[in-house]
């Protein structure tokens, strides 16, 4: 078969929970094709660097440096729509030329054709709201669950039973009808690499500006760390590094590197987003996590709130 593997591009996380299932789909004798920009195109240009890449403009999405995303969301949303018009026209247009079998589009709402079997992959089928919008999250399902329906199949990456990695985000509402979990993705799925001792780890990652002003942030913290710091700044392909005699740094890891540190570190730091949770689960590093979600994204608040609570 021909499959079509397109991750979203907020982050890398999206990027990088979609390695196994490249690995999966390559090691079974399928032609791989990726679709993927930015930072997320160089991730699995690295991993992956004799697969055919497509590109096309990604979600045009702006973050706010406050400490709320309600109004960058309302400012973005008439161009998060028309991307969504244009990458559903441009797979339209690709499948006129190219004959693919599976498309998987992992949180990319228009990737979907009659011509071919589409799978949309989330874990939040749930979008969460600020504490004020609360009342509008059955609306949000709803209109999401009309982006699903449009798929021929929904992946969740979790347990369907507890305890599970996403709580309320793919549990509470019942299931729509083409949808099941698969179980966590996490591109250290399978790995034992040896552990590499350290002291605390901090893990800098995220969309811009958020990304950068994290990274300030954990610099400007950096008396509280009694133990020698290494930081691991989430850029793949950019070369130049930060001196600070105080702190190891790294722009990006192979995930056999990240995961000997993950193993070693004594605490780390990280945004509590999904994809990181699901690579913290797969290498049994959840009680070393300290989360610090990103100011004003309800997902990543919810979530860290959530992994506090568990034992």
């Amino acid at each position: 078969m021909k499959v079509l593997i397109a991750p979203l591009n907020w982050g890398l996380g999206h990027a990088t929970r979609c390695i196994p299932l490249i690995q999966d789909y390559r090691n079974e004798g399928h032609e791989v094709l990726l679709l993927a920009e930015g930072a997320p195109a160089q991730l699995l240009r690295s991993q992956f660097p004799e697969l055919r890449m497509l590109e096309f403009p990604a979600y045009s999405i702006q973050y706010s440096p406050g400490k709320t995303q309600v109004f960058a969301m309302l400012r973005n949303l008439p161009g998060i729509i028309k991307s969504i018009v244009r990458e559903h026209r441009w797979l339209n247009e690709l499948l006129q030329h190219e004959q693919l079998d599976i498309v998987l589009s992992d949180n990319r709402f228009g990737l979907w054709n009659t011509k071919v079997h589409s799978v949309y992959i989330t874990h939040q089928l749930l979008i969460r709201m600020p504490l004020l919008l609360r009342w509008i999250e059955p609306l949000g399902w709803l209109l999401h669950r009309l982006i699903i329906n449009q798929y021929d199949e929904c992946w969740i990456p979790d347990f369907e039973i507890k305890p599970n990695l996403s709580g309320a985000l793919s549990h509470l509402y019942p299931l729509p009808s083409n949808a099941c979990f698969i179980g966590p993705l996490s591109r250290f799925r399978g790995l034992v690499p040896e552990k590499q001792s350290i002291g605390t780890l901090l893990l800098v990652s995220g969309p811009e500006p958020q990304r950068h002003l994290f990274e300030n942030e954990l610099l400007a913290r950096l008396e509280e760390f009694e133990q020698p710091v290494v930081m691991v700044r989430g850029l793949p392909g950019q070369k130049n590094i930060p001196e600070n005699k105080n702190i190891t740094f790294h722009n990006h890891l192979t995930y056999h590197e990240l995961a000997a540190l993950l193993l070693g570190a004594s605490e780390i730091i990280c945004r509590s987003g999904y994809s990181t949770i699901m690579d913290l689960a797969a290498l049994n590093c959840l009680h070393k996590a300290r989360f610090i979600p990103t100011p004003g994204q309800t997902e990543q608040e919810y979530l860290a709130e959530y992994h506090k609570k568990k034992p």
